[in-house]
């Protein structure tokens, strides 16, 4: 091989190596950031972002994804346009509500974690869970599959608590959810593949017929407009009432779950053996 030709190889692969470096750094930018913004670290580096992601809220703009479906609550639901989301024993003096997006990579980490405990704690009667569904992530990294996302848990709503509850995990599943540049819960199969996961919803028609017509299309619009209200500017957010829920010694949602345990029982006392 001559000078000149080894000269160009080396060349070219350095320029190679050159352009793999900067797709890995703006890969690694765009995730730092939205994982800054799923865990409610709202500083100045992504202040654009979620307050572009606010405004649009407040504007009522979903890009016209919902079309011009007409608007239906699923059962199981309460409040203005069904925005209430109640799990839980109706016996249970406390309220938990949790604000979260279905793209959220913050969110799978907390519901992997944290998930099962806020579960058995449901289950145990210590407290009702009130779930807020938004979508903001759909614009800061543009796509629909938050807001499609709601719609099929809103499916899964309207067969039963149980169902919803089970599907979101199956969603926030390691094995489910996908990186946050990638759209892929735009895809009415994908989120029918995943409902398989779930007995309730496994095979069931009137479910696939919902998610695949956008039967809560709408519905999931509205319960994104929560977002940026009494300031909600990321997720997971969890509140008792007005007051947030955060890891001891810092402005941060509880992620874990033995600082999720510590919070809630810093906040609603310990949990009777």
């Amino acid at each position: 091989m001559s000078n000149r030709n080894n000269q160009q190889n080396k060349q070219a692969a350095r320029e190679r190596l050159r352009a793999e470096r900067e797709r890995q750094a703006k890969k690694d930018k765009t995730r730092r950031r939205l994982i800054v913004a799923g865990a409610i670290v709202v500083v100045l580096a992504i202040a654009g972002g979620v307050g572009y992601a606010v405004s649009n809220m407040s504007d009522d703009k979903d890009g016209g994804w919902a079309g011009d479906k007409a608007f239906v609550q699923p059962k199981n639901t309460a409040g203005d346009k069904g925005q209430e989301i109640v799990v839980g024993s109706a016996a249970a003096k406390e309220t938990l509500t949790v604000f979260e997006d279905p793209r959220c990579p913050s969110c799978a980490s907390f519901e992997q974690s944290a998930g099962p405990q806020l579960r058995q704690d449901v289950k145990d009667g210590r407290y009702k869970v009130r779930f807020v569904m938004v979508n903001f992530i759909d614009q800061m990294v543009p796509g629909t599959g938050s807001k499609n996302a709601v719609s099929a848990l809103g499916a899964a709503l309207n067969v039963s608590p149980d169902a919803f509850v089970e599907y979101k995990e199956a969603l926030y599943s390691q094995k489910n959810h996908p990186d946050e540049r990638d759209d892929a819960f735009a895809d009415d199969k994908k989120l029918i593949e995943i409902a398989q996961q779930v007995p309730a919803l496994k095979g069931n028609k009137d479910f696939e017929k919902n998610v695949t017509e956008g039967t809560y299309d709408k519905w999931a619009v509205e319960m994104g407009k929560l977002f940026g209200k009494d300031g909600i500017n990321g997720t997971p957010t969890l509140l008792h009432g007005d007051k947030k829920i955060l890891k001891d010694g810092s402005q941060q949602p509880p992620m874990d779950k033995d600082s999720f345990t510590a919070a809630i029982d810093k906040e609603f006392g310990p949990k009777k053996k």
